[in-house]
């Protein structure tokens, strides 16, 4: 990452279970205690995927827990929360979503100069026997760094 960039939050699982065709940064809309809660780490980004309906963006199935001192100003942790992007962004991530069968996964959350921001990826679900075949190359991968580094 760049400098004046801050990881808060990766989704690991991403990776494994599909193959990252194109990625993207995108802002995120969020409301009161939220930003406090993620600029503490309470974000999980598990099983989470981003939709296109009426013409906006939005991201679902991301836990934000609630702000510990936030009282009655905390929001619902699992709430649809909308994705800051241009129209023709949105249109042609949408496009590509419904034609070729693709999802939209969110990679990571990080700071970017004092902004919460979002890298999304266009992917494309991974089989069992891809699973395997990328573990198997990492196995090997592993061992040829073992054995350089020995010599």
């Amino acid at each position: 990452m760049p400098k004046g960039v801050k990881v808060i939050a990766e989704n690991r699982k991403a990776r494994h279970d599909y193959f990252v065709l194109d990625t993207l940064e995108a802002g995120i809309e969020l409301k009161g205690t939220e930003v406090k809660s993620i600029r503490a780490g309470a974000i999980n980004l598990k099983d989470s995927f981003a939709h296109a309906k009426n013409g906006e963006m939005f991201l679902y199935n991301v836990h934000i827990s609630p702000y510990e001192k936030g009282n009655i100003f905390n929001r619902d942790p699992l709430r649809p929360r909308k994705l800051l992007l241009h129209k023709r962004e949105i249109l042609k991530l949408s496009q590509k979503v419904a034609q070729d069968g693709l999802t939209l996964v969110p990679l990571s959350v990080y700071l970017k100069d004092a902004k919460i921001k979002v890298e999304l990826a266009l992917c494309k679900g991974k089989k069992l026997y891809d699973k395997r075949e990328s573990s198997a190359r990492r196995e090997v991968d592993r061992e040829i760094d073992r054995a350089l580094k020995n010599r």
